[in-house]
């Protein structure tokens, strides 16, 4: 029996569902899900295995004109996405008319592998409007299969899963059939806890935050886990950290619930928060946060 294999790469502007259509494929959160803009910073493989097939799916942060050297190091993710994909998947949302970049849009429109274009959150639509649109991509991206989706709601997701397979090159498998995902589990780890912030604090705070898991100590009954929260300024370290304390043990109590669904064991989890001016311009922090790669 032959199988298949590929990298499929999800590509689109900043929330429009990217995340949330790879892990309905994947069935596991690999990446986090938030209302704001920006919320995958990395790019994250989710591979979904069959018995003869295994599709490497791959979200990246959403493109943007980079303000700062960490934006930059995401937009480097996004090109990466180009450079070894099988098939391009193109994300876009029901009123949207085009991609914050033109050399990215250029290089899908000039693809020369497959390219799926999915018009996303149609159950914000209706009926004329979704025609219109379909119209619309249809002339602006020619070289693409349109599919109408909800990812939220799993409408028509089935549907491009296996248009997917069917698109797959013939290939042995990259990884081992067991694998979810290339991250290793401070990753996520990291990733649930970010989530977190972004769900519980507003304004510029999120997006001056980045996680380090210093300590990931697993046996057979519990998880303990020490990470670092890392801010820019001190003002921002008081607001992370709340009165008496409250906001960063609300973040530890909602992130360790989470995180014992995902591992499937009981969390003991430990947070403090450091201040590091600057750290998204610093080339060498970026660094040591997996940015630039």
């Amino acid at each position: 029996m032959s199988h298949k294999a590929g990298f499929v790469n999800i590509i689109g502007n900043p929330n429009v569902g990217k995340s949330t259509l790879m892990n309905a494929f994947v069935g596991e959160r690999l990446s986090i899900i938030t209302s704001k803009a920006q919320t995958t910073r990395h790019r994250i493989l989710g591979i979904v295995n069959g018995e003869d097939f295994q599709m490497i799916l791959s979200d990246t942060p959403g493109i943007i004109k980079p303000a700062y050297e960490m934006q930059a190091s995401m937009m480097n993710f996004v090109k990466s996405a180009f450079e070894d994909a099988d098939i391009l998947i193109y994300m876009v949302e029901i009123g949207e008319q085009d991609l914050k970049d033109e050399a990215f849009f250029n290089k899908i429109i000039h693809a020369k592998i497959p390219v799926l274009l999915l018009l996303n959150k149609i159950d914000t639509s209706n009926q004329d409007k979704l025609e219109e649109q379909v119209a619309f991509w249809a002339e602006k991206v020619p070289n693409a299969e349109i599919f109408p989706i909800s990812a939220l709601q799993n409408f028509n997701v089935p549907e491009v899963f296996q248009r997917i397979i069917s698109l797959l090159p013939e290939s042995p498998a990259y990884y081992p059939k067991d694998q979810l995902t290339d991250k290793p589990e401070r990753f996520f780890v990291n990733e649930t806890i970010r989530e977190k912030i972004l769900l519980n604090y507003s304004k510029e705070i999120p997006y001056a935050v980045e996680i380090v898991t210093e300590e990931f100590f697993e046996d057979e009954s519990i998880i303990r886990i020490r990470s670092l929260i890392m801010v820019e300024r001190e003002t921002q370290k008081g607001i992370i950290i709340g009165h008496k304390g409250a906001a960063l043990k609300k973040v530890g109590v909602d992130s360790r619930a989470d995180l014992e669904k995902f591992f499937g064991k009981q969390i003991h989890i430990e947070l403090y928060v450091k201040v590091n001016k600057n750290w998204r311009s610093n080339v060498n922090m970026l660094k040591r946060f997996g940015y630039n790669q």
